[in-house]
């Protein structure tokens, strides 16, 4: 059982924001009022649920003893009592702290790694699932950054994710995606592995992150590219330099403004990244999460082709439907991540 001590100081917090957001709040408070509030709420509505169960339930066992309620009791009890461990499991769901960038938008990298002109292929091919996916669930990827190989591969890939629970279910693609199949740069038909990476970061606001301009380094270049309308006669290139990380962004739209922008809201997302890993790292310096923990040297997922299979060898899932994994059907593969996650915190907080 859920401890109800605990249930009673989220809900009187609750009933002291809604108090003093209706008045007595300073304006510069109403923000963060709000923000917690607005967490809070789907917590208190599942607490009402668990704890109207459970009056429900003693109001029915009492009802046991009286001789002319004892029927309606014997008929109601049973319903009850089934629903009250999906409710109890939902509201231990509820309970549990909150990724505070779960909400946000996403920045989305992919780089090809082992295998040459067949990973650079590979990382097109997830780009492209990847879209897919967005498109399904409503979700806006605009690409920000791409530089592409002469077999038209994915050489870098950066993209902006926009939508509702973005980088929530987006983060745990963190890692190394693995692919097996016959690459259509080989004629003898043997199966060659490669590899590509994906980087899931949270996109970084103003106030997430202060940059000092004297740790930067900008230079401007002129941007290469495949020829044609890729080429660019004019220093509009960026390339900034995060001199205390070592971090190097580059962008190489038309705009050198723009340029700027780009490279810039990168940046920040990477150090934003950075930040959030190593609070992780100091708050759970005795366990390292199995799944999410954003590791990008990590292999996490294998598409094999001529047995039409993915597995994710974090939660040791197999799914034979390649093809529609490759058309952007992910959310079986990313609910059971979730699942998985929820269930190690769950241990790990005891409730």
């Amino acid at each position: 059982m859920v401890p109800l001590e605990k249930l009673a100081q989220i809900t009187e917090r609750f009933e002291f924001l809604e108090a003093k957001m209706a008045g007595g709040a300073e304006p510069s408070e109403i923000a963060d009022l709000a923000r917690e509030y607005a967490e809070l709420k789907p917590v208190v509505g599942s607490i009402a649920e668990y704890r109207q169960l459970l009056d429900d339930i003693a109001e029915a066992d009492g009802m046991l003893s009286d001789p002319e309620m004892k029927e309606l009791a014997e008929e109601e009890l049973p319903a009850l009592q089934a629903r009250l461990p999906e409710v109890e499991q939902s509201l231990r769901l509820a309970l549990l702290p909150k990724d505070a960038a779960d909400a946000r938008p996403a920045i989305l990298e992919i780089r090809p790694g082992t295998g040459g002109e067949e990973a650079a292929l590979f990382a097109g091919d997830l780009l492209r699932m990847y879209q897919r996916h967005a498109e399904a669930k409503g979700w806006t990827l605009s690409i920000v950054e791409q530089s592409e190989t002469e077999l038209g591969g994915i050489k870098e890939v950066i993209a902006n994710v926009k939508g509702e629970g973005v980088f929530a279910r987006l983060k745990y693609e963190s890692g190394v995606h693995r692919v097996q199949r016959v690459p259509a740069t080989e004629s003898g038909g043997r199966i060659h592995t490669s590899a590509a990476t994906v980087a899931v970061l949270p996109e970084a606001e103003d106030v997430d992150i202060e940059i000092a301009q004297q740790d930067l380094r900008i230079d401007t270049m002129r941007a290469s590219g495949a020829g044609g309308q890729h080429v660019n006669t004019t220093d509009s290139a960026v390339r900034i330099t995060h001199i205390p990380s070592g971090i190097v962004v580059t962008s190489s739209e038309k705009s050198q403004h723009r340029n700027r922008e780009i490279a810039m809201q990168v940046l920040r997302a990477r150090l934003y990244d950075l930040e959030r890993q190593r609070v992780d790292s100091e708050r759970s310096a005795d366990r390292k999460s199995q799944v999410g923990s954003g590791d990008r040297s990590e292999r996490i997922r294998t598409y094999n082709f001529p047995q039409g299979r993915m597995t994710d060898h974090r939660i040791n899932l197999t799914l034979y439907k390649l093809d529609q994994v490759m058309q952007g059907d992910l959310d079986e593969v990313i609910d059971a991540l979730i699942a998985d996650d929820q269930a190690a915190r769950l241990a790990e907080t005891g409730l």
